[in-house]
């Protein structure tokens, strides 16, 4: 695997270089600005991107439109961003630019390399990985929606889809069969009008409506 790094802290994407080294993954390019994100994705084409939400000049959203802008140049590069807080407009805006392949973690779980390099490789192979806390703020607005029509066993089935986990790991979560599983994740399909589509893809589309809507 190879992946291209968008940080400016220097000793954080020092440490990213490293661990991923470690496991074998290589960083064909380390950036610390949007621009030269874009640039680096065009020319080295990675596996994955890892990029921070706020760089400079503003350090407001620099990383994440360049992320988008990067999945843009390059339709299905998958991208894991990373950032200091809770800002749950960006894990929308990020999953909304596309159907797998995205990431959503606070830099904090950069610290358990285990579950970040969980989140690194399952996002480059198409899937999810958005941040419990993330989940969980979202889940505090408590306003009205469509999740309402789902079961609590449902809605948690839902919330382990958001972090990224295969139906396997749900049904090992939550100690149930993997039927159990399916039948669940159909009955969210069906309660939020999600149907089959070879253009749309259900399972980012409920996550997504999760996110938005909690």
């Amino acid at each position: 695997m190879r992946v291209v790094i968008a940080e400016d802290a220097v000793l954080l994407r020092a440490g990213v270089i490293r661990l991923l080294a470690d496991e074998g993954i290589e960083t064909a390019a380390a950036v610390d600005n949007g621009d030269d994100l874009l640039g680096a994705v065009k020319e080295h084409r990675p596996d994955l991107a890892i990029v921070d939400v706020r760089m400079p000049p503003t350090f407001t959203d620099e990383g994440l439109r360049a992320a988008l802008g990067a999945r843009e140049a390059i339709p299905g590069l998958p991208v894991l961003v990373l950032s200091q807080y809770v800002e749950e407009s960006y894990a929308v805006e990020l999953l909304s630019a596309g159907a797998g392949g995205v990431g959503y973690l606070l830099k904090e779980r950069v610290a358990d390399v285990a579950d970040f390099l969980d989140a690194v490789r399952r996002v480059a192979g198409g899937g999810t990985a958005i941040d419990p806390d993330v989940i969980a703020q979202l889940m505090a607005r408590g306003r009205k929606n469509p999740l309402d029509a789902l079961t609590a066993r449902e809605t948690e089935v839902l919330g382990l889809m958001a972090q990224g986990l295969s139906n396997t790991a749900i049904a090992n979560t939550l100690v149930v069969s993997h039927g159990a599983v399916e039948k669940h994740i159909g009955n969210i399909f069906s309660k939020l009008g999600l149907e089959a589509s070879a253009v749309e893809h259900r399972r980012v589309r409920a996550v997504l409506t999760y996110l938005e809507r909690s």
